[in-house]
């Protein structure tokens, strides 16, 4: 078993593109500048940015669904089914209120923990068994804020934070070849090791 999709998570549109919810889609498009030939390109049967494209040696299909957060699975259901992607083969990355900034952590499987697109994917999958990398872009509760959670990850981050999601995604994209290798434990221990 190896990963053979990385899904973005993000609302689509030049008014959401630097906001907290859209660090999925920082990922993904750091991911496809960074592999030669790969570029997103609009598929309009998967309602999607897509590329296909190698890593480590590797067929990798790259998706940034372009329906809102809350029916992603619309994309990563249609994707997966059409080129016989199974669940643990598929790796969701998204934005997460419970780790600070700076933080990456991956997991197999687990609640949507009050996430939309993963209620959508979980729902249009048939199972929680995907792998999910959650990026931490902190919660408003923990800076002492009074903004809505729904307002706070519809904003921009702060310039110190964007720096450290930043460090966040580069360090994800360092174990990125592990898991299209399968060397799931290689890459969890280098992703959550300080």
């Amino acid at each position: 078993m190896s990963i053979r999709l990385i899904v973005g998570l993000g609302n689509p549109g030049p008014e959401y593109e630097t906001t907290r919810h859209n660090a999925g889609f920082w990922l993904v498009d750091n991911l496809a500048n960074s592999l030669p030939g790969t570029r997103l390109q609009r598929e309009t049967r998967f309602q999607a940015q897509v590329a296909k494209s190698a890593l480590a040696g590797h067929e990798l299909w790259l998706l940034e669904p372009q329906t809102f957060m809350n029916r992603s699975g619309l994309s990563v259901g249609t994707l997966a089914r059409f080129y016989k992607i199974a669940a643990d083969e598929i790796l969701v990355v998204h934005d997460e209120l419970d780790l600070s900034p700076g933080v990456a952590k991956m997991k197999k499987g687990g609640s949507a923990g009050g996430h939309n697109g993963l209620k959508d994917i979980t729902a249009a999958l048939g199972t929680q068994d995907y792998w999910r990398l959650r990026l931490g872009i902190g919660h408003p509760r923990t800076q002492a804020s009074q903004q809505a959670v729904a307002d706070y990850v519809l904003h921009r981050p702060r310039k110190e934070e964007q720096v450290l999601i930043e460090e966040a995604i580069e360090k994800s994209l360092r174990v990125l070849p592990l898991l299209c290798e399968g060397k799931f434990d290689a890459a969890l221990l280098q992703l959550h090791t300080v």
